[in-house]
């Protein structure tokens, strides 16, 4: 209890510090939410969310254990790059059955989930690997750690870090499902996530350049679809973000030989898409 009284304090300090810098300011986030929120706390979030996603939001999984199977396995090497970073964290995937939902997202705890719609969207193993990598950059980052704590204030992480409020982490999650805060990131996240993703992408054989090419076809047919701004609209993103993808690519010099459909176009057919 002391240590997190201190690390309280200490991250206040720095919070104040930093106000007028973001990287200081993305570092105390950082610190505020790995003292405060263990990955245990963590896991313990992302069940709830889970339980609030599936009584309130109505989701439901595909049963079909080739699709299934299909995403996690592409996840896998994702995720074996991402536990590098963050190795605290056990995955868990998640497939939800609506091809109109042209979407993912990420929760705390390492829970993600990938809409069917993303699935038919995708014209290359290297773009659902894309984006599945850029999520896992969302939870190594802490993103909704650090939302937690911009939303629901510092003292009452405290509380639910000292156990004196045993309701808080129910109260945390009804309200990151339903005011949307899992899904919506601030640009400085997401360009973070993209630099996990074009790295954890690479490292597991797949072309960085994916996500770059998902973002582009996004941008293009959204006129035409409009379930395809669900992931431009909680993801924003822009030519200088786009370029700011291909600057890590080529600075780290990212390369990933993996960049064909694979065995998508048969779990299409299976999801009942072209």
């Amino acid at each position: 209890m002391q240590r997190i009284l201190v690390a309280v304090l200490g991250v206040t300090l720095a919070l104040g510090l930093s106000t007028g810098c973001t990287k200081q300011r993305i570092s105390a986030e950082k610190a505020v939410a790995r003292t405060l929120i263990s990955d245990e706390q963590e896991e313990q979030l992302g069940k709830q969310v889970k339980a609030e996603l599936e009584t309130k939001e109505k989701i439901k999984y595909v049963q079909n254990a080739a699709v299934v199977d299909y995403v996690r396995g592409i996840s896998a090497s994702i995720l074996n790059q991402a536990s590098k970073d963050r190795p605290g964290v056990k995955w868990k995937i998640n497939v939800i059955d609506d091809p109109k939902m042209v979407n993912a997202f990420a929760t705390p705890g390492g829970y993600l989930y990938v809409y069917t719609g993303l699935i038919l969207a995708a014209d290359t193993e290297a773009e659902l690997a894309g984006v599945m990598a850029h999520e896992a950059g969302h939870v190594v980052g802490r993103h909704s750690a650090r939302a937690m704590v911009n939303q629901m204030g510092l003292q009452a992480i405290t509380q639910a870090a000292l156990g004196q409020n045993p309701g808080t982490v129910a109260q945390i999650a009804a309200s990151l499902v339903s005011g949307g805060t899992l899904l919506a990131h601030g640009r400085g996240e997401e360009i973070e996530a993209d630099e996990y993703g074009a790295r954890y992408a690479s490292g597991a054989g797949y072309d960085p350049r994916g996500l770059i090419t998902f973002f582009e076809k996004l941008q293009k047919e959204q006129g035409d679809t409009p379930a395809l701004m669900k992931w431009l609209s909680t993801h924003p993103t822009n030519r200088d973000r786009i370029a700011n993808i291909q600057k890590i690519i080529s600075q780290k010099n990212l390369r990933g030989s993996n960049n064909g459909p694979g065995g998508l176009p048969a779990i299409k057919q299976a999801l009942g898409g072209k």
